[in-house]
């Protein structure tokens, strides 16, 4: 009866007992931090991630470098020249005619598209027969190219046989053949700036629609119970709720518009009437070969693209607590 606990406590301590090898294996080590976090998803996501920023980063200093250097390949060699890219593009007339354009694209385009994309946001924000469909139509000037949309309604402005001056033509408001692009820069502008609004109102109003989802239904109800109408709980419920989605759509028609190279070029090629600065940016690098003063430039629509997008964020966003 003794020796049965005896040999079960034997055989424990000799399980218990590390086997003489044991001692000279080394601890299997795990990809764990300090806090027990597995380093397992950041190993995964580094190589993603260093391409990213070897995409992104590594042109972005480049061109900060490069503006400061005369690059011109009718002019070599390559050397340092300081504010000298800045000052010969200031005074050029072609980049200051761009950059005024250009504001107005912006002015324009942000201001338009959002208002646009609110109304379309509040339009689409209760559900009725055939909303998908809408939704569907309404996102499909968004999706396509901005050359593809620049084709199009080169067609529809056509002097010739365009839509516009068919309808001018068949409502007696016009004598149907109307050069409508590339003559006033005012109507240049403006009908190339119909085309972009177009294309990223529906994102805008995306956006918007997003931000109208999270507003409780209660609020409204509340406010009918108070006797706010429906232009007061827009006024006081909806617009205050909805301004973080606001600032976002602002924002990307802000990078949109200080970008616009497609539409102007498609609709009115080398013109100066309605250039913008990317377009601008296109003709000094790759026709002129001045790929410093090329580098200057984009440097420039950087950092002002940075800075407006960062005001209309400061203006406009305010954290929304339900």
């Amino acid at each position: 009866m003794s020796q049965v606990p005896l040999m079960e406590s034997s055989e424990a301590d000799l399980a218990a007992t590390p086997a003489a090898g044991d001692g000279l294996r080394r601890p299997a080590r795990r990809l764990v931090g300090r806090r027990g976090e597995s380093w397992v998803p950041y190993v995964l996501v580094a190589p993603v991630a260093l391409f990213i920023l070897l995409l992104a980063i590594g042109p972005a200093l480049f061109t900060v470098v490069e503006a400061f250097f005369r690059v011109n390949a009718l002019d070599p060699p390559t050397r340092f020249d300081g504010l000298g890219n800045f000052r010969r593009l200031l005074d050029d007339p072609a980049v200051r005619t761009s950059i005024s354009n250009t504001a107005i694209y912006v002015v324009v385009g942000t201001l338009g598209s959002t208002l646009l994309g609110i109304a379309a946001a509040v339009v689409l924000q209760r559900p009725f027969r055939g909303r998908s469909l809408v939704i569907a139509v309404l996102i499909l000037p968004w999706a396509l190219p901005g050359v593809v949309e620049g084709i199009l309604w080169t067609g529809i402005f056509d002097p010739n046989a365009g839509l516009v001056n068919g309808l001018a033509q068949t409502t007696h408001l016009g004598s149907g053949d109307a050069v409508l692009l590339g003559q006033d820069r005012i109507q240049t502008i403006a009908l190339i700036e119909l085309v972009q609004v177009w294309q990223i109102m529906p994102l805008s109003a995306l956006l918007v629609l997003a931000g109208l989802q999270i507003i409780p239904g209660e609020l409204y109800e509340a406010a009918q119970i108070d006797g706010c109408g429906s232009w007061g709980a827009f006024r006081r419920i909806t617009l205050p709720l909805i301004r973080p989605a606001v600032a976002v759509a602002m924002v990307q028609a802000v990078i949109a518009t200080l970008n616009v190279f497609d539409q102007p070029y498609v609709l009115n090629g080398a013109s100066r009437t309605a250039s913008s600065v990317m377009m601008q940016t296109y003709f000094v690098s790759f026709q002129d070969l001045d790929f410093g003063e090329g580098y200057a430039l984009s440097l420039l629509v950087t950092v002002v693209t940075l800075l407006v997008s960062l005001a209309v964020v400061a203006g406009i966003y305010r954290k929304v607590e339900l």
